[in-house]
């Protein structure tokens, strides 16, 4: 019930007002039935935004980190990605992918519509990275459609690290549902799982425009992360 609280009352026409988003392929999205929604993923906004122009309910999986912080704050934001339509999904050990993989499995098996981001976490430079074929399996095992959405302009009203978005024009753009019933049963061969994915984030990187990068955005963070922390920092002088 809050979820339509937020989606109606509360956040959705506010992210209407600031954003003013413009809404392209809306009725790409299936009114009803089972469908996975994959998009990019540029902007703590993205959770939102997206939500709130959809005419259906959708449930994401969302990092667990969001639901286990400390203290008031913690709670509150938990509730609040609770209410907004996020499942919480541990991205640590082994066992993470097939956790996420059931809990997604566990909404489409419910006629319900997924939200899912392929590249696994937020572009932290605007880019479009390599996508985890998560997504494929979801697809194949569930037999359902999956429809490209592209946030646009997003990354520019908040990029990584801004707490507070800017005004900036957004488009969300949703293309035609992909439909690959052809690869049916195919799902434990590697290089079938590939192909579904790199489809999906062709399908996206055609709709969003951006830049692609043919490797794993958590790997690029890391190995950026690794960098920053060799190279040495000087003091600054006094008068520069």
């Amino acid at each position: 019930m809050f979820y339509y609280v937020l989606k109606y009352v509360l956040l959705g026409p506010l992210l209407r007002l600031a954003f003013r988003p413009r809404i392209e392929g809306l009725d790409h999205v299936p009114a009803s039935g089972a469908a996975i929604v994959a998009g990019n993923h540029l902007s703590f906004a993205d959770h939102f935004l997206m939500p709130a122009v959809l005419r259906r309910r959708i449930t994401f999986l969302a990092k667990a980190e969001y639901f286990t912080g400390p203290g008031i704050k913690g709670r509150l934001t938990a509730f609040f990605f609770r209410s907004a339509g996020q499942i919480p999904v541990d991205r640590s050990g082994k066992e993470a992918g097939q956790a996420a993989i059931r809990e997604g499995l566990g909404v489409l098996g419910k006629d319900e519509l997924l939200g899912i981001y392929p590249e696994g976490t937020r572009s932290h430079d605007g880019r479009l990275y390599k996508g985890k074929v998560g997504v494929a399996v979801m697809a194949l095992r569930a037999g359902v459609p999956v429809v490209p959405c592209a946030m646009i302009g997003t990354f520019e009203a908040q990029p990584p690290g801004r707490k507070i978005p800017r005004l900036h024009p957004v488009v969300i753009r949703f293309g035609e549902p992909l439909d690959f019933s052809r690869y049916a049963g195919m799902e434990g061969e590697k290089a079938v799982l590939r192909a579904v994915t790199d489809e999906i984030m062709y399908a996206i990187l055609s709709l969003s425009g951006q830049e692609y990068v043919d490797r794993y955005a958590a790997d690029v963070k890391a190995e950026e992360a690794r960098k920053a922390a060799r190279t040495p920092r000087f003091p600054r002088l006094p008068g520069r």
